[in-house]
């Protein structure tokens, strides 16, 4: 028997010891993936709203939250390499997070919009001369 310990790679020992611990790595292909499918899903609201190609703004709104919330799903799971499989799931519960986060923040905003647009009525002249 030797008095040294033996010493294994760090392949092996990375590999031998990850327990579900394996993080996502990307590849060129994933990449140009998500690169394109966020140059599109940036395309199209701008597309949406720039062309004026709905008649109605709630539902322009609505299509460009929601392509918006898409996108954000393309950069986790393209760029940040978030799947059920890697860091033993934690990567999927941030996810989850993350969209009940932006979930609240998109509501909240179209809450405040929407009672800034009821609540400011525009002024006329005729008001403004009345004003103290």
């Amino acid at each position: 028997m030797s008095a040294h310990p033996t010493h294994e790679s760090a392949a092996e020992a990375h590999h031998a010891h990850s327990h579900g611990h394996e993080a996502g790595h990307g590849s060129f292909k994933g990449y140009m993936i998500g690169f394109l499918l966020s140059v599109v899903l940036t395309a199209i609201p701008f597309w949406l709203v720039m062309a004026g190609v709905l008649e109605s703004k709630l539902l322009t709104a609505v299509l460009v939250m929601g392509i918006g919330v898409v996108q954000i799903f393309v950069h986790m799971v393209y760029f940040l390499h978030m799947n059920p499989r890697s860091e033993g799931g934690w990567t999927l519960m941030a996810l989850i997070f993350t969209l009940i986060i932006v979930g609240i923040a998109l509501a909240g905003s179209l809450w405040v919009m929407h009672h800034l647009n009821a609540n400011m009525m525009p002024m006329t002249h005729e008001m403004m001369k009345n004003m103290p």
